[in-house]
């Protein structure tokens, strides 16, 4: 069976965010991710994840204003030093004081009237950058193709465009993250993605989501069970991500993971 991570900054929102650790640890998970850290000193959070026997697996850099609706930097050339200074200064830090092995890049929103190619070359330099930095601190970076129903003008969209980035960036730790709610909404066909995507050792990192809906993954068009099991054939050994809204409170919702675990257990010589 594959090994969950509960996303902290859309489930558990019952509880204040510092709180939402113990609530993942006494539902069972051991590793968790979420958005952003950076409202919290470092020392508080790698306390919560040490108290209650967690691996932080993911966070994401600085965004530029997310509260004001943007959604990464990267791609912007007027912001090329905001974004480098973000990664040097907060997240790298940060991610070695969590224990974290990644950290995901937002790519950003295309503004009216700009080129994608002019975009794209920003976000690959930048990419190129920032991969290093990242090699010298040991850690992967991470970029995801993000559905535009969810976040209109997102830059990046699609598995193949991402692989080529990093075709194109050449650097070993720069990897994909690949969300299979936004694979199937932009894309469908997620399970020969699959298929194709990870034997080729570059994606590091999956997460779920119930489509069209984003809740739990026990509802929707997707047939998770079977991906699940799929993943287990192609080796996956990495986390996944529970990016999605629980439907009611988050500990009532987990019936598919309690399935998960009993289909499992039940399959054991």
């Amino acid at each position: 069976m594959p090994r969950f991570a509960a996303n902290l900054s859309m489930m558990y929102t019952e509880h204040a965010f510092l709180d939402r650790f113990a609530a993942a640890a006494a539902d069972g998970f051991d590793a968790v991710e979420f958005l952003f850290p950076y409202d919290h000193a470092p020392a508080e959070i790698a306390s919560r994840l040490a108290d209650n026997g967690l691996q932080q697996v993911l966070f994401n850099a600085p965004p530029g204003d997310f509260a004001a609706g943007e959604r990464g930097i990267a791609c912007l050339a007027e912001r090329r030093d905001e974004f480098r200074r973000g990664l040097l200064e907060r997240a790298l830090p940060y991610a070695l004081a969590l224990g974290c092995p990644r950290v995901h890049v937002m790519a950003g929103l295309m503004p009216a009237g700009a080129e994608r190619a002019a975009l794209r070359a920003v976000y690959v330099d930048n990419l190129a950058w920032a991969a290093r930095e990242a090699a010298s601190a040991g850690l992967d970076l991470l970029i995801e193709p993000i559905n535009t129903r969810d976040i209109p003008g997102y830059l990046l969209n699609r598995q193949d465009a991402a692989h080529q980035i990093l075709e194109e960036v050449a650097a070993p730790n720069l990897l994909v993250q690949m969300d299979l709610y936004h694979c199937q909404i932009v894309e469908g066909d997620v399970a020969m993605k699959l298929r194709q995507y990870l034997p080729t050792g570059r994606v590091g990192h999956l997460q779920i989501a119930g489509v069209p809906d984003r809740h739990e993954p026990d509802q929707g068009e997707l047939n998770y069970p079977y991906l699940f099991t799929l993943l287990d054939e192609l080796g996956w050994a990495g986390h996944i991500g529970c990016e999605y809204r629980p439907r009611a409170g988050t500990s009532a919702g987990l019936g598919w993971l309690q399935a998960c675990k009993t289909s499992t257990q039940g399959n054991t010589p």
